[in-house]
């Protein structure tokens, strides 16, 4: 039986008033089933209309003895900000899935399936069809399906030309192949790969460098860098993921590849050590890799220190591995990405 209700005094409302119109949120959900179809494995259930995804981890084509399941989210923080002052957004759901799936990896996990959150003032179809179709994009690089997600409209939290992403990614390990850089000892090489940039990391201290102390825009064009700001700033972050799996596929985890660590906030040396036995360390030949020309222009625009620098950005090194000394010119002639010798691991 229904409640009463009190019997309304002024005239009717909807939720069209209230800044959710149904009618355009419709329009905005029939345009992304295409996207995540186009990632879908032979793994995933179809439920197509459902409350949630399905994925089989057990397979014809793949049957796992003892799993783990291996769990990231991660944003893309204010680089968005950059996207939204270019108005172009079929970039950002790259560096929303790499941002997960480059962490997935560190513990020797293949990511499995990935979900998506996208908060908006309004619907907006062809922008959330230009961000999922990033997310959409990322994910097959990442070989991983786009599962599902949730478009949230909030009008009263975002200014009309604001959005915010979160991305959550689940994979999977065999347990006695996890990583956990528990065998990692003294003498093992440090592999640098290089970043494609400054992937998704210390955007706010970018930003006062280069919009609040230099005032420039993001089309100002820079010639040390060949391109506008812009485009510098909004280059996508690099997905390691299908290098990675290739390498674990072939070398025998935690024992010819004893660490891997995804270079981010905080630099490499912050990086590394969330991978090392408390015991030993890392010594880094500063002067081993090619840094991009984006982190010496940042410093000099900003007269930002050597050290802070470190601390803030990835400096040109996206992931490093952590390798038996005996495999590192091996592995090294078999990653796709310019590769360094940048230190080794010490007592």
């Amino acid at each position: 039986m229904q409640p009463d209700l009190p019997q309304a005094t002024c005239k009717q409302t909807t939720y069209k008033e209230s800044g959710v119109d149904l009618e355009v949120y419709a329009e905005s959900m029939s345009r992304l089933p295409k996207l995540t179809a186009r990632t879908f494995s032979p793994q995933v259930l179809r439920l197509d209309g459902g409350f949630a995804g399905l994925f089989q981890l057990n397979s014809n084509a793949k049957k796992y003895v003892d799993p783990v399941l291996v769990s990231c989210t991660d944003g893309v923080g204010t680089k968005l900000k950059i996207a939204c002052a270019m108005n172009r957004h079929t970039t950002i759901g790259i560096d929303l899935v790499a941002m997960s799936v480059n962490d997935a990896i560190c513990c020797g996990a293949r990511p499995l399936f990935f979900l998506d959150y996208v908060a908006m003032p309004k619907d907006d179809p062809d922008l959330l069809e230009q961000l999922v179709s990033g997310i959409s994009n990322g994910c097959i690089q990442a070989g991983c399906a786009l599962l599902g997600g949730e478009t949230a409209i909030m009008s009263d939290l975002y200014q009309s030309d604001e959005y915010d992403l979160a991305g959550f990614c689940v994979g999977v390990a065999e347990k006695n192949r996890v990583l956990d850089g528990k065998t990692i000892q003294p003498g093992d090489v440090l592999i640098g790969v290089a970043s494609s940039g400054l992937h998704s990391n210390g955007y706010s201290l970018v930003r006062k460098i280069v919009f609040g102390m230099n005032g420039l825009s993001v089309e100002t064009f820079v010639p040390e860098l060949n391109r506008t700001v812009g485009d510098e700033l909004l280059e996508p972050t690099r997905i390691y993921v299908k290098t990675v799996l290739k390498l674990l596929e072939k070398y025998e985890a935690n024992e010819k590849i004893t660490g891997i660590a995804h270079i981010t906030g905080g630099g490499l040396e912050e990086n590394l050590g969330r991978i090392l036995p408390q015991a030993l360390k890392v010594k880094i030949r500063k002067d081993s890799w090619k840094i991009p020309p984006v982190f010496g222009w940042l410093q000099k625009l900003g007269n930002v220190a050597p050290e802070e620098m470190s601390r803030v950005f990835n400096c040109g090194i996206g992931l490093v591995l952590v390798i038996r000394p005996e495999c590192a010119d091996e592995i090294c002639g078999q990653i796709e990405f310019d590769t360094w010798k940048i230190g080794e691991i010490t007592n």
